[in-house]
């Protein structure tokens, strides 16, 4: 995507997407890790609706597997959320709007019950969501017009990726070459045969790890190519959903298992003549897009790829990606 050419700047969404990487560098890291000391309880209860809640709780829980991070995270909808005990968890509750009627209603609940560490991460000032809470972090990256939400995704998970670093003494990341990534990544050309693969796809699978990208990537599929798209987690494609997968479909694997590649040849490609391509730092045995590497920090560039991915398809439809005709910047607003 190119803000110089006018089929791209023409688009709230692209506007948006491009100002990620500065809103990285300009991070003020020492604000976010003020917010040390009220995680009170070392059991982390993460929610927030769709986008505000699937890559960034999911980020943070897959770094805190992977280096045994001292706290206890587990992740819900806030409406399921009603149903849990939640009195001896600090309960984050992501909202861009700060309107949004599920994380509320789950704030009221703990309140009566007199829950005491409710934090809230909101877009919007003097909101709702950002009143009720104990304490609140207002996002720097402002308010989006775009009903799909991107920068705020990624400074949202990146509060809580930083956070959750300082607390466990894990490395953090160096915001002008982690932003300066993001926006190369947003700007690379994608090769037309993955382009038009997935433009001519019925389906678009999203198929990798569970750390938030894939599936937060097969919800941006449905908002911003108006595909219809699926996550599936792990290995989940050797496990049954083959038995009703087509070839006029498409898999894109995020960062595949290299000991697995030649299994989704066999069972994808071979056993049913779907397309396969992959978003990855590497070189793989499909039609890659291949990214720089950043350590812990590549899935930030993982969801650029994807965003540039689906944009291109987008553009090449003819789709108006800020006009939807049923999805809303808020889904559910109190």
């Amino acid at each position: 995507m190119n803000l110089q050419d006018n089929k791209y700047n023409q688009f709230f969404l692209i506007r948006e997407m491009l100002e990620t990487g500065e809103i990285v560098k300009h991070l003020d890291l020492k604000k976010i890790l003020s917010y040390e000391k009220e995680v009170k309880k070392e059991r982390i209860f993460f929610t927030g609706e769709g986008s505000s809640r699937i890559f960034p709780a999911k980020k943070t829980m897959y770094e805190a597997q992977k280096k045994g991070y001292k706290e206890d995270f587990y992740t819900d909808c806030a409406t399921q959320a009603l149903e849990y005990n939640l009195l001896d968890s600090t309960v984050f509750v992501a909202s861009n709007s700060g309107k949004t009627k599920e994380d509320l209603e789950l704030i009221q609940k703990l309140k009566r019950q007199n829950h005491g560490n409710i934090i809230s991460i909101v877009a919007n000032a003097g909101t709702p969501i950002m009143n009720e809470a104990h304490v609140s972090y207002l996002l720097t990256c402002g308010k989006e017009r775009a009903v799909p939400a991107t920068k705020s995704v990624v400074e949202q998970a990146l509060f809580y990726d930083l956070l959750f670093r300082k607390l466990n003494n894990t490395d953090l990341p160096d915001f002008n070459k982690l932003g300066n990534l993001i926006i190369q990544v947003l700007q690379m050309p994608i090769p037309d045969e993955i382009t038009e693969a997935l433009i001519n796809a019925k389906i678009i699978y999203f198929a990798g790890r569970n750390n938030g990208v894939a599936e937060e990537l097969t919800l941006k599929a449905n908002e911003i190519a108006r595909k219809k798209s699926d996550f599936l987690e792990g290995t989940y494609l050797f496990h049954g959903i083959e038995e009703v997968m087509n070839k006029d479909e498409v898999v894109v694997i995020v960062d595949p298992f290299k000991d697995e590649e030649e299994k989704y040849k066999k069972v994808l490609i071979k056993g049913i003549g779907l397309k396969v391509v992959a978003i990855s730092t590497r070189k793989t045995i499909f039609p890659t897009i291949i990214i720089p590497e950043y350590g812990d920090f590549t899935n930030y560039l993982e969801i650029a790829a994807g965003w540039n991915l689906l944009v291109e398809i987008g553009i090449n439809m003819g789709i108006d990606m800020d006009k939807t005709v049923r999805a809303r910047k808020v889904g559910h607003e109190f």
